[in-house]
């Protein structure tokens, strides 16, 4: 009898990938290059600013173990964007093996990126490792936000198992000017029940922004936060900020003022509200 292939059956996986590159023409920024392919999609809207925006979109639904997405984004020279999600993006159990999400952002002299992406949601027994790599010029401009929720507790949720590994990497001119590691691995919510972790919050979320208006957005942004959850640091020409709350609701009532205050009185993208 003839021996199948072990990849024979092999469960079918998601898989994508997605481009944008930027250029200005006419004082306005817009689209030089685009790729999508597979589960990742992007769509830009119509905009009534010199500035783009650009929403990730991912048609698989979710993502489990073995799918992989990769986003690319350059912003040329005095380029202005905006990426942000359709919608959340759903963790859903693995069976084996863990999901990918990784992003790759170059911003160019006088450019300005905003990384916007709605919340990641794990569920029970999820497994995902996700990176952000960030290449930046000297005098650029970079905002980013990553908030997660550990299931959903308004529909009953919880995770007490699971995986989650999130890599950040900013490098400004070639040097390392901002790195992140948090893994999760194991009994999640034991874990998270510490003190030093969060505290029994099952939401989550971290704030960088880095440009010519740290200092000037700092005192803004404490005041935002004051009384939360969470707190906020100024040092070496960048903010951070590290919010947590018991809800993804209460999350984004803290959340979506504090973003607004780091772009500089810009509310948050459209689909957030939707």
């Amino acid at each position: 009898m003839q021996q199948q292939p072990a990849d024979r059956y092999a469960p079918q996986r998601a898989r994508g990938a997605g481009r944008l590159v930027t250029k200005t023409f006419g004082g306005r920024t817009r689209l030089a290059e685009f790729f999508q392919e597979g589960c990742a999609k992007i769509r830009l809207p119509e905009t009534f600013s010199p500035e783009m925006e650009a929403i990730l979109i991912n048609t698989s639904g979710g993502l489990t173990g073995g799918d992989a997405i990769e986003w690319s984004v350059a912003a040329a020279a005095s380029t202005k964007l905006t990426i942000t999600t359709q919608a959340n993006e759903k963790i859903y159990k693995a069976a084996a093996d863990t999901a990918s999400l990784s992003t790759h952002i170059t911003v160019g002299k006088g450019a300005s990126v905003h990384w916007l992406p709605q919340e990641t949601i794990l569920f029970d027994r999820a497994s995902l490792t996700r990176r952000l790599d960030v290449d930046l010029a000297e005098n650029s401009e970079f905002l980013a936000v990553e908030a997660v929720l550990l299931g959903r507790k308004a529909m009953g949720e919880a995770v007490s198992h699971g995986f989650f590994r999130d890599r950040w990497r900013v490098r400004r001119a070639g040097r390392l000017i901002h790195a992140e590691e948090m893994r999760f691995d194991g009994a999640i919510e034991q874990l998270s029940r510490a003190a030093a972790v969060l505290s029994g919050q099952v939401a989550f979320a971290t704030l960088f922004y880095t440009g010519p208006l740290a200092e000037a957005l700092f005192p803004k942004l404490r005041q935002c936060v004051e009384g939360t959850l969470g707190g906020a640091s100024h040092w070496n020409g960048k903010l951070v900020a590290r919010l947590a709350a018991p809800t993804g609701f209460d999350l984004r009532k803290i959340l979506v003022p504090a973003i607004s205050v780091l772009r500089n009185g810009a509310p948050v993208p459209k689909v957030w509200n939707i």
